[in-house]
């Protein structure tokens, strides 16, 4: 795995838990020293109201995706074995994603 990759799993949603994909956010350094990964959960719902940490993926069909996603900085820990790559976000996404995860968390 690596940071932008696209990844599903048995995930912690706000509301409920269940198989929803999401996108990579742990480092290169990170992802070689540990056998978890950060990940910033993807969601079809429209977030309302949208925030300053939310983002539309402009690209979510050549990340693997089967319908158009939202990112939330919603940040799990999962272990590696427990996600599925999928894909892999596209430059321009992969900057929003970036841009949004370091305004959450004031880096």
């Amino acid at each position: 795995m690596k940071p932008g990759d696209v990844v599903v799993g048995v995930l912690a949603g706000a509301v409920e838990t269940k198989v929803r994909p999401a996108v990579v956010i742990a480092g290169s350094t990170y992802l070689v020293e540990h056998p978890d990964v950060l990940v910033g959960i993807l969601t079809t719902k429209q977030p309302k109201p949208t925030t300053s940490t939310d983002c539309v993926l402009q690209d979510w069909q050549s990340a693997g995706l089967r319908a158009e996603s939202y990112f939330r900085v919603y940040v799990l820990t999962m272990h590696r074995s427990e996600l599925t790559t999928i894909g892999h976000l596209s430059d321009r996404d992969w900057d929003q994603v970036k841009s949004r995860v370091r305004t959450a968390f004031a880096i």
